[in-house]
């Protein structure tokens, strides 16, 4: 959840990390975004802890996939979209919140940079959207 949160990555990005995608020495990973687009992005440290430790306690370990999210239980395989969203789902569950779809976190994103006074153009460059408008749309301001 910290990379859909931290990075503003749609589910899809995220189902669709390899371990190859993954440049630890230069503290970046490769995302494919809509449209086949390639963007490297920076790896947060609490993001790079966060998937050490899945990789190293919470990935099966006899696997050739090397997609970096896999299915915890058989038939073993990647993680898809729908898998991606039920992880936000059952957390949210766990914590007694509301239950909200992953694409939420990137609305989250959007909204925490805005309130903070982070300019459109910026945020739009953060969401790699293409238009402002669609960025408009994602940073509504919560005038409460």
């Amino acid at each position: 959840m910290l990379i859909l949160l931290r990075l503003g990555l749609r589910a899809g990005e995220v189902a669709g990390l390899r371990l190859d995608d993954i440049e630890w020495r230069a503290g970046q990973i490769v995302v494919r975004g809509k449209g086949r687009h390639e963007d490297r992005l920076p790896l947060p440290t609490d993001v790079g802890e966060a998937m050490v430790a899945y990789l190293r306690r919470g990935r099966p370990k006899d696997t050739e996939h090397r997609e970096v999210f896999l299915r915890a239980v058989a038939p073993l395989g990647p993680l898809g979209t729908n898998g991606i969203s039920g992880i936000v789902r059952c957390a949210c569950l766990r914590a007694g919140v509301p239950v909200i779809r992953a694409h939420r976190l990137r609305h989250t994103l959007a909204c925490q940079m805005a309130n903070g006074g982070v300019p459109l153009p910026e945020i739009a460059e953060v969401l790699r959207h293409r238009s402002i408008c669609s960025t408009s749309e994602y940073a509504r301001v919560d005038i409460e």
